[in-house]
């Protein structure tokens, strides 16, 4: 106990100074975690009804602010990490601002989104009650190498995680893991309605073998099918045919098929943990408020024309958001960066077809890669109008140049960081992580 006290201190101490000089959300949780090294299990003991992980290559922070957005519609008290900390160590930085010195959490549940390989650090130090596994897709291959070791990440995850595991039906590489499972723990499926089936390829990586030898899964009253209306509006059927019930029609602030997935598993899993308490009203009336996390899709008012921040990492992230929005006649920027945190292997850029924005063509590449981006644009006969790698430059001239109309820009997670940063000082926003 006094050790954990102890750790409180520290982690918050540490905190406060890494606010205070605008440092990495890590720091705190690595001093907290050096006083006590079993904080994490210290911290999340009085946690009852659920200690959840949020994993899978793609929709880790839409998903789960969806999920925590219906649990609390429905009463209960949620603790969820930002976005930008989904390392252990991150996720402990996040709990300290609402520790009290006894260094227990007080909350209902916790929703974690969690990195695919911290996610089974996490489960060493506390194992989740539920897992919900979104997708594996090849991402930043310098990080995680080839898609089958992040298959058996999620694998590992599932195997430790002690009540229930929410996966997608339609993924090859996630729907084989039910297979392995302890005895007792409960699968749920989320996935496509039959009627939307044909969409399924826009999804999936060129390079996504078939796995042929595993079976379908049988599915039932109680697992999500999403049926599109429109590009933002939605029902949720549980049960192929709605014989379990539905859930909308419900329209989102986030347009598009991965935001409707991801709201359809986020619907599922919350049935899961409530159980009969689940009302679907109350799913819609959560899911119509949740606005768009930054960079994925949030649409910025600059001066007085719409701005679209759209973060992509990875080919399938890319060809879902070209899908989505590329094909819209709006201006167009891109920014690539290779730091750490985007992955340091852009060759990536090769996997992802730009041909919907030959039309038009593109205003704009920055970043550090801004001149691979240009490149890779010219292969497929995209038009680049200017390039310019300083970010802060190239945002400055894309908004000048552009003035008056709609606006896009694509791009990877430390440079929609940046961007972001810059656009809340021009525009009076609130700053990444206040909402969180």
């Amino acid at each position: 106990m006094l050790r954990t006290t102890a750790a409180v201190l520290a982690g918050k101490a540490a905190r406060t100074a890494a606010r205070l000089r605008g440092g990495g959300s890590a720091m705190p949780g690595l001093v907290a975690e050096r006083v006590d090294p079993g904080f994490l299990a210290h911290a999340l003991a009085d946690v009852r009804d659920g200690i959840v992980v949020v994993t899978g290559t793609n929709g880790k922070t839409t998903t789960t602010k969806m999920l925590v957005a219906i649990l609390r519609a429905h009463g209960r008290r949620v603790f969820t990490n930002p976005t930008g900390s989904n390392f252990t160590r991150g996720v402990i930085s996040s709990m300290l601002g609402e520790l009290p010195l006894r260094g227990r959490l007080r909350a209902d549940m916790a929703v974690l989104e969690l990195d695919e390989a911290h996610a089974l650090k996490f489960a060493a130090a506390v194992a989740p009650t539920h897992a919900l596994l979104l997708n594996v897709a090849r991402d930043q291959l310098d990080r995680f190498a080839e898609i089958d070791h992040t298959a058996r990440l999620l694998a590992s995850l599932a195997a430790v995680t002690t009540d229930g595991v929410v996966l997608n039906v339609d993924d090859s590489f996630v729907n084989r893991i039910a297979a392995d499972l302890a005895d007792g723990v409960e699968v749920r499926w989320f996935g496509l309605d039959q009627s939307i089936a044909d969409r399924l390829p826009e999804l999936q990586e060129a390079d996504v073998r078939d796995l042929g030898d595993t079976p379908i899964p049988v599915t039932g009253e109680r697992d999500g099918f999403l049926r599109p209306v429109d590009d933002r509006e939605l029902e949720i059927l549980f049960g192929r045919e709605g014989e379990g019930g539905r859930v909308g029609p419900v329209a989102l602030r986030q347009r598009g098929l991965a935001a409707m997935i991801n709201a359809t598993a986020a619907t599922t899993t919350a049935r899961m943990l409530l159980g009969d308490t689940f009302s679907p009203d109350m799913a819609a009336a959560a899911l119509a408020t949740v606005q768009p996390p930054f960079g994925r899709g949030e649409v910025i008012d600059a001066d007085g024309r719409p701005l679209e921040l759209v973060l992509v990492k990875n080919p399938a992230g890319f060809t879902v958001a070209l899908g989505t929005y590329g094909a819209s006649p709006v201006a167009t920027m891109i920014a690539i960066n290779d730091d750490y945190a985007d992955g340091r292997d852009v060759s990536w850029l090769y996997d992802v077809s730009f041909d919907s924005l030959r039309e038009r063509g593109v205003a704009l590449t920055s970043g550090v890669r801004a001149y691979d981006m240009a490149l890779r644009l010219q292969y497929d006969d995209v038009a680049v109008d200017a390039i310019e790698p300083g970010l802060d430059a190239a945002l400055t001239r894309f908004l000048d140049e552009t003035r008056g109309e709609p606006a896009r820009i694509f791009c990877t997670y430390t440079a929609m960081m940046a961007l972001r940063r810059t656009l809340a000082a021009r525009y009076d926003l609130p700053e990444i992580g206040e909402d969180a």
